[in-house]
């Protein structure tokens, strides 16, 4: 038959593709026969997704950013704000469960081999023509707050520098070719993906190839929303923070208005279950009501005299 000496090849590729389990950003997992045949069941992010509600104390966590901008103020990129709160908060949270550091690709569970987290912001503050930018960072052990608030502003002043940075230059690419094209595009990728065959170089520098991603909706005067789990990239959970405001709130049995911060978590149940999320959203938030034991001294880590403070 003519077709055999071009379909034999293409046979051996495909086959050393779908066994091919290595990947440059996570490394294979063994799991219980349940939790495999639950990547079949949920073959899709958003089809394994949970909701989480939390709300944030804001009252030390208030007076603890206006001591921290009020240092900062003259410092490059200015004080420290919610933003840095968040990351930092999410990063001490994510090294205390590692389990949630996985993601799920080609029906397979991966440990993620670092922790990284990508965060939004807009490119002109509360200009309503101006895009949504992003920033991925990875999350060295050891880093003290300081380190991260530096890194974390050159991020961002790079983003706003007006420069067009690799994300638009792809962007503009993308733009340039009609729809089949892109249709493709898309495909190749998600394709490449499935069978662990894009390289690091792309990996590192997709903020969708990440382990948590933060939108701080709060600087923008909104409220926290739930936001979709793309099924392009890696990303497990979405953070959305919304504004501190009022609420009453019932404390010792009686209702008193205390200052929150309202939270919202986008997980996928996939990567592990809701009992572990539950751990590390608790510890997230238990860091935002009273940052100063975690990140006033020495690296970003859940020490133990750290928590000893924390809980007083």
């Amino acid at each position: 038959m003519s077709y055999l000496p071009w379909l034999l090849p293409l046979l051996a590729l495909w086959l050393l593709a779908e066994f091919k389990t290595s990947r440059p950003d996570g490394t294979l997992e063994r799991i219980h026969p349940f939790r495999r045949i639950l990547l079949y069941l949920l073959p899709e992010r958003n089809g394994a997704v949970v909701y989480f509600d939390a709300y944030a104390d804001g009252e030390q966590l208030a007076a603890w950013l206006a001591r921290h901008k009020e240092a900062g103020a003259g410092a490059p990129g200015g004080g420290v704000n919610m933003t840095h709160l968040t990351v930092a908060a999410a990063n001490i949270a994510l090294a205390a469960t590692p389990k949630m550091n996985r993601f799920v690709v080609g029906r397979r569970l991966y440990r993620r081999n670092a922790r990284w987290l990508s965060f939004s912001m807009k490119r002109a503050r509360m200009d309503r023509e101006a895009q949504i930018s992003t920033v991925k960072l990875e999350m060295p052990d050891g880093e003290a707050f300081s380190e991260l608030v530096a890194r974390m502003n050159g991020g961002i002043k790079a983003e706003r520098s007006g420069k067009k940075t690799r994300t638009d230059k792809e962007l503009d690419l993308f733009n340039f070719f009609p729809r089949p094209v892109l249709r493709f595009g898309t495909w190749a990728l998600k394709t490449a993906d499935y069978y662990n065959l894009l390289p690091r170089a792309y990996i590192d520098g997709d903020p969708l190839f990440t382990s948590i991603f933060i939108a701080n909706l709060g600087s923008l005067g909104m409220g926290a929303g739930y936001h979709h789990l793309f099924e392009y990239g890696n990303c497990p959970m979405f953070i959305m923070i919304g504004k501190l405001e009022d609420r009453v709130v019932v404390k010792n049995g009686q209702p008193v208005v205390r200052p929150m911060l309202h939270v919202r978590f986008t997980y996928e149940e996939r990567i592990e279950d809701g009992l572990n999320a539950r751990f590390g959203i608790d510890r997230f938030i238990e860091i935002l009501e009273n940052p100063g034991p975690w990140l006033d001294e020495g690296a970003m880590w859940p020490r133990v005299e750290a928590r000893q403070a924390a809980n007083g």
